[in-house]
């Protein structure tokens, strides 16, 4: 189905039946996590007098499920991850569409804080994105690391250094207001950097001018069958009240 879709007073012609996936679902059995927390659990109530399983003999399933939004598949924080005050994401994502730029990039030596590094971390640089940008400001920045696995759709990251958002990077997306940030890595900082996490503070300006609105997702999966491009971008999430959210962002190409 095609439909005309105006943003920042752009005209675009999408196909709005052919949507792209690339959220990682919420899977007890196969499904990425980070930071130890436990594996999605997905488990019927039982009682005295009740049993939420259809195949144990009850009349409906009825399933009580448990998960760490931030450390159990893809996921959507606002500024609310890291303030005092809390804040919901729910009420920081106004508009779910916005047109969005996919981008791939080989991380490099590098980090951010040499009082938490070592030799062998790995940055995205502020230098590397601009490169893959080619000049464009997108409301949204979609970042697919390479190499490109499969193995981002079940790997238990709780052990593994992954690269870091260069802090510069962050400065420079929120400098000239790009809203949403999606990567295909547990998070945008090192895993260990002493609590500072230089990179979402840069991105969401905390705390001299906090950004309300902007967002970051994380642990989501691009396939290669994706290319690099400019495309409609939906973020959907569930409404919790909470600094963060399953979600399950969808891109949909853009007619020429």
């Amino acid at each position: 189905m095609l439909a005309s879709v105006k943003i920042a007073g752009l005209n675009f012609r999408v196909n709005l039946s052919k949507p792209l996936d690339i959220s990682i679902p919420l899977d007890c059995k196969t499904g990425p996590r980070a930071w130890f927390v436990n594996p999605v659990s997905v488990d019927p109530v039982r009682n005295e007098t009740f049993t939420g399983s259809v195949k144990e003999g009850g009349s409906v399933n009825f399933n009580t499920i448990g998960f760490n939004p931030h450390g159990n598949g893809t996921h959507t924080e606002c500024l609310g991850h890291i303030t005092p005050k809390v804040h919901s994401v729910n009420k920081a994502l106004k508009s779910f569409f916005s047109i969005a730029r996919l981008i791939s990039i080989r991380p490099v030596k590098g980090f951010n804080d040499k009082d938490f590094s070592t030799e062998q971390d790995t940055l995205i640089g502020l230098k590397n994105i601009l490169t893959a940008l080619g000049g464009d400001i997108p409301e949204a920045i979609l970042i697919r690391t390479l190499p490109n696995t499969k193995d981002k759709l079940k790997k238990n990251w709780s052990d593994v250094q992954w690269p870091q958002l260069d802090e510069k990077a962050m400065v420079w997306m929120a400098e000239n207001n790009v809203k949403h940030l999606l990567i295909d890595l547990p998070s945008v900082d090192r895993k260990e950097d002493g609590g500072k996490l230089l990179s979402h503070h840069a991105f969401w300006q905390v705390p001299e001018k906090p950004r309300m609105d902007a967002t970051i997702t994380e642990m989501i999966f691009i396939p290669d069958s994706i290319d690099d491009g400019t495309y409609l971008l939906e973020l959907q999430l569930a409404p919790f009240e909470n600094d963060a959210s399953p979600s399950r962002p969808v891109l949909y190409e853009i007619e020429k």
